[in-house]
This record gives structure tokens, C-alpha cells and sequence, in this order.
């Protein structure tokens, strides 16, 4: 029995997105030609645009279609900064966010920082990696007011699953006039999400997450919201970015996005019960801690294990076909430490021993189940075989 355990990293494209996504790929033409051909491909476009817009609360013209949400996120964090430096030269810039971040933010802020484009304001998160508000507060109180370019966060942290406090970052925030951009690619499809009532500036989603083709996502920008700087030219067929538009790809994550929201609260429900059961399961093993808030995405189970390499683990669990990931999958296929367990404050044992399960729509209790009889025999080998040097 194979089973895939490894839905945060991307998840399997079921047979009717399939079908879709086949579909589209058969129409020939450019969405910005006028010809009939081209037409055809734009109304593709621009009917997946809508119902993109309608999941988040938006109109059709603030979603533009992006290869992910690696993109999406480097465009709104990096156009922010562009356009803010712009409009104050000379005064010094901030982006807000947290440590626990996905590597997308992380390293997006880094390189600005070493460019001299922007200096990070850490925000601290507390053991369950959610943000911590009055440090949020302070933080954009320590600096001058309006040099904060923006403040970037997860809905949903991408490796222990737990959920942000949004409205009230929102509205902190709004007190100190700084915008907010949500990196939604975990949370998009698995908890209600809408621009207009977070009052938020921005929101980057990916197609692959809900079982749509790697390479599309999008950037939702409000209206509203302060300018960004785009980071590619040539062609302007999007408010936010240029670049020929990918019709099949967005055909394909519209019905990805309808297919995910529209499933059963049943369907959520059974799924919910099954990360229960596992979080029960592994939570009653000695030496093993869940992590995470139990306000938390309905899919996520995040373990550590005293004594154990969660590298080691992740083989043993492949070799008995059992597929979950050491945290993040965005690291160039290398195992690491969490840095989000790290961020979390819990120490480099505990970083290094980390395990992520995510469970999707075809997850099934025989599945479970056979996790939770191979798992013990895994820890205790794990656990002979040490930390890899």
C-alpha cells in the first residue's frame, strides 16, 4: 500500500481537474491576439479569474494569474518595497513578519535586506508559531512612523498548521497605516478567506495545493491597496505582472478552487476526524509531541520526536511507502532543521526531529491505520540509527 501523506507539499490532481485541464490544453491561442482563437483563450482566462475572485472575496480585476505562489509572494513583498522607497527616498524601510515564515517570505526579505533595500522587522511568534500581537504592536511603535513598506504573514503556517489571529493582525496594522499582504497558499481552499472583510491589502494562492498544475497561481491585489512596483515588464497583460497568460493553467485552477470548496462539509468533517485520529495515535508514543495550535488546518498533523532524527524517520516511513515530509518541501528536495520549530523556540533537537503528515481528499482510515501500526517500529529504529552528521 503507497500512501501519500505529503498534501502541503502538493497535492495529487484528481480525474475531473485532469479532464479539464486536457481539455483546455487542446485551444490554440495567444489570450492577448484578437483573433478569434485568441478570444476564445482570453474568455478562458477571464471566466477561471472570476471564480478565483469569487473564493476570495474580490472583483475579477484584482486576481492576477502568476507561475505560484513563490512568485506571487516575491512580486507583493518586492514591488511593496519598490514602490514605498519611491515615494520616500532616502528615509529607511521596514517589511514586517516572523521568523516562522515560509522560505518564499524569508528569503525574499533577506535578499532585500542584503541589498540595502529594506531592513526586516522581526515579529515574534509564541511555541505554537502563531504571532504574537503585542510584539507586533511594539515593534511597529519602535520605528518611524509610515517607514514600514508592509507586513507579510501566513494564514496558516506551512509546517505545524497553525491558524493566525488575521482580523486582529489586520487591525493592528491599520493602526499603525501599514499594509498587509496574506501568504495564503496553505490556508486558500481549507478555511473561508475574503480581501474585502480582512480588510488586508493582498493575498498570494497556488494551484497545486488544491490538486491544480504546478507553475499557476495568482496575486490578489485590492484596488485599494498601496501601489506595487511590478517586478516583470514586457507586455502588461496583467495589472501585477506581464507575460503571456497560461489559459489551460487557469482553467485547470479554477475548477481545482470548485472542486475544493465545494466538497461536502461531510467530506471536511470525515478529513478533520482522520487527523484526530493520527494526532491521538502518535500524540500517546513516548517522546513524541504534537505541535502546533489546536486551531489548526484540518489537514495537519506536526509531530517531534525526543531522540530521533525526523530525516531518518522520513526514509523508514518512504521504505515502508508511507510518504510525509521533514517540514517545508521548497528547500531543493534537502532535509533540514525547522526552522519554524526553531522559531517556535524549542531547540535544535527538536528542530532536527521534526515530521509533517498532511492529508487530503483521497486520504482513507485504512490509511491511518497502517501509519499507526508502522510508526512505533519506525521511531524505535529512528532512534538507534541517531542523527545523521
Amino acid at each position: 500500500m503507497v500512501i501519500y501523506l505529503d498534501y502541503a507539499a502538493t497535492s495529487p490532481m484528481p480525474a475531473d481537474v485532469q479532464a479539464e485541464y486536457a481539455q483546455a490544453l487542446h485551444l490554440v491561442g495567444n489570450p492577448s491576439s484578437i483573433h478569434q482563437a485568441g478570444q476564445q483563450a482570453r474568455n478562458l482566462i477571464e471566466n477561471a479569474r472570476a471564480v478565483i475572485a469569487g473564493y476570495v472575496g474580490v472583483e475579477p480585476m484584482e486576481v492576477s494569474f502568476t507561475s505560484g505562489g513563490t512568485e506571487s509572494i516575491n512580486t507583493w513583498i518586492k514591488g511593496r518595497v519598490f514602490a514605498h522607497r519611491k515615494a520616500r527616498p532616502g528615509e529607511d524601510v521596514f517589511i514586517a513578519l516572523t521568523r516562522a515564515e515560509h522560505h518564499a517570505s524569508l528569503d525574499a526579505v533577506e535578499w532585500l535586506d542584503a541589498s540595502g533595500f529594506a531592513t526586516p522587522l522581526w515579529i515574534d511568534v509564541d511555541s505554537d508559531a502563531v504571532m504574537d500581537l503585542a510584539h507586533l504592536d511594539a515593534q511597529l511603535s519602535a520605528v518611524p512612523a509610515g517607514s514600514v513598506a508592509g507586513l507579510t504573514t501566513l494564514v496558516a503556517n506551512n509546517e505545524v498548521g497553525s491558524l493566525q489571529p488575521l482580523s486582529e493582525i489586520a487591525a493592528i496594522a491599520r493602526e499603525h497605516s501599514v499594509p498587509v499582504h496574506l501568504d495564503a497558499v496553505q490556508g486558500f481552499g481549507s478555511i473561508p478567506l475574503s480581501l474585502s472583510e480582512l480588510g488586508v491589502d493582498a493575498m498570494s494562492i497556488s494551484a497545486h495545493k488544491l490538486g491544480g498544475p504546478v507553475g499557476v497561481g495568482a496575486l490578489v491585489v485590492s484596488r485599494a491597496a498601496s501601489p506595487l512596483d511590478s517586478l516583470i515588464h514586457g507586455g502588461g497583460q496583467q495589472v501585477s505582472r506581464s507575460g503571456t497568460l497560461d489559459a489551460a493553467g487557469a482553467v485547470a485552477f479554477s475548477h481545482a478552487a470548485m472542486s475544493t470548496f465545494e466538497r461536502s462539509p461531510s467530506e471536511r468533517e470525515q478529513r478533520r476526524g482522520l487527523r484526530d485520529a493520527l494526532i491521538d495515535g502518535l500524540g500517546v508514543l513516548e517522546g513524541v509531541s504534537v505541535r502546533g495550535s489546536s486551531n489548526r488546518l484540518d489537514n495537519n498533523v506536526h509531530i517531534t520526536m525526543e531522540g530521533a532524527s525526523g530525516e531518518v524517520a522520513l526514509y523508514l516511513l518512504d521504505a515502508e511507502g508511507i510518504y510525509v515530509s521533514t517540514g517545508s518541501a521548497c528547500q531543493a528536495g534537502v532535509a533540514e532543521s525547522s526552522h519554524v520549530v526553531s522559531a517556535m523556540g524549542l531547540g535544535d533537537q527538536a528542530a532536527r526531529s521534526a515530521l509533517r503528515f498532511t492529508l487530503g481528499y483521497a486520504t482513507t482510515q485504512a490509511e491511518i491505520t497502517r501509519v499507526l501500526e508502522v510508526f512505533p517500529s519506525v521511531l524505535e529504529r529512528a532512534r538507534v540509527a541517531g542523527y545523521p552528521s
